[in-house]
């Protein structure tokens, strides 16, 4: 058994939460109590209600999130928002979420994790928000055609390659999540090609008219690795049990 107030202590410190900028209402860090004590560590992409229950099942009693159950300004405690706390009180479950610190952190972060596995160097920020870099820049070894393969390989539930740069890109951006905001950005960088979690159908034609490589591989998906990975590391701290709370997204 663990303390709840260690481990918000030790997650606080190692990808800096309250330090991190991230969008208005995101409300990083713990946004659900428990009794203080903590057995099991879970992670979890999204503080849904099916991951919840889950979490419970799994006899988890602190989850960490990516996507937080706060976005913006106060709303009514109703429906499964309701569900979602009644569940959380009845059966001493805690949430810690942490948004972009866990996109951009350079060990654990979901960018630099999908670079690491997929044999990329990193290295600098790109894509500022409030002055700190949420995406990444990295160096490639190798052709177009392998890193395609690498990336479906990577993610077997399907990628959406949209060709049209270099078959040989030597900078490639990474950008975890939605890549909307990206793409205006990564010529910037004197890179052609793009790895993001989703895109919207206006960038086929920017790819097109600039010359652009972009890889969609599943917004969910590309954001399993931060909170995986902080888990691990608060198992292994702590000496409790951890586990992965998984979820059919196809997106």
């Amino acid at each position: 058994m663990a303390s709840l107030r260690d481990i918000v202590k030790f997650c606080e410190e190692r990808i800096q939460t309250s330090s991190i900028p991230d969008f208005p209402g995101a409300a990083n860090g713990l946004q659900v109590q428990n009794n203080g004590q903590v057995s099991k560590v879970g992670a979890s992409v999204d503080a849904g209600l099916v991951p919840f229950q889950k979490a419970v099942e799994a006899g988890v009693d602190l989850l960490i999130v990516h996507h937080g159950l706060f976005w913006g300004p106060a709303y009514p405690v109703t429906g499964v928002l309701y569900e979602k706390y009644k569940l959380c009180f009845e059966n001493n479950l805690a949430i810690y979420s942490a948004h972009l610190p866990l996109d951009c952190h350079p060990e654990i972060g979901n960018n630099a994790l999908l670079a690491s596995k997929l044999g990329l160097i990193p290295k600098e920020g790109f894509l500022e928000h409030e002055g700190n870099p949420v995406g990444l820049v990295t160096e490639s070894r190798f052709a177009r055609e392998e890193l395609r393969s690498r990336l479906e390989a990577l993610f077997p539930a399907g990628i959406t390659s949209i060709e049209k740069g270099s078959s040989d890109p030597k900078r490639i951006c990474i950008l975890t999540g939605s890549g909307a905001s990206a793409v205006d950005e990564i010529e910037k960088t004197d890179a052609d090609t793009l790895i993001t979690g989703e895109l919207r159908q206006h960038h086929f034609n920017q790819a097109e008219e600039r010359g652009l490589n972009l890889y969609a591989c599943g917004h969910y998906a590309t954001e399993t690795f931060g909170v995986t990975a902080l888990a691990k590391e608060i198992s292994e701290r702590f000496g409790i049990q951890n586990a992965f709370i998984p979820s059919d997204c196809p997106l």
